[in-house]
């Protein structure tokens, strides 16, 4: 049993839930959601306030204007995408706290959270970056 613990207790030291992030950005906790995806996915249609640093880009200098005091949630499309993954393992390299959103941005959506859309019109499909 204490093998079976351990490994709860550490799965929830790097993942967190989407009911689990709105909470922490409603109640201002020191978090930010940082989609993980491509600049174009961002701009079709994120979680509101995040930001958006595509996996591919991470590196000291495309980081160096954020505070390393937050906690960082990355998202990417959902269950089909590992850009979430391949962005908290490139965040954990640079010093950065780091949970990965479980399901990403498809969880956010069937948990009827709402998102940002930047672009008025949605044209067919995209690279994700994954």
């Amino acid at each position: 049993m204490e093998d079976q613990q351990s490994y709860y207790e550490q799965k929830l030291r790097y993942e967190v839930d989407s009911w689990d992030l709105r909470e922490a950005l409603q109640n201002g906790e020191k978090v930010i959601a940082l989609d993980a995806r491509s600049k174009e996915a961002y701009e079709t249609e994120h979680i509101p306030g995040a930001i958006n640093i595509p996996h591919r880009t991470m590196s000291f200098e495309s980081t160096a204007h954020l505070d390393k005091d937050v906690l960082y949630i990355t998202y990417c499309s959902g269950i089909g995408c590992n850009a979430s993954t391949k962005g908290a393992l490139n965040l954990v390299k640079l010093g950065f706290r780091v949970k990965e959103l479980i399901g990403g941005l498809d969880w956010w959506k069937r948990d009827g959270y709402e998102t940002s859309v930047e672009l008025a019109i949605k044209v067919g499909t995209f690279d994700c970056a994954c």
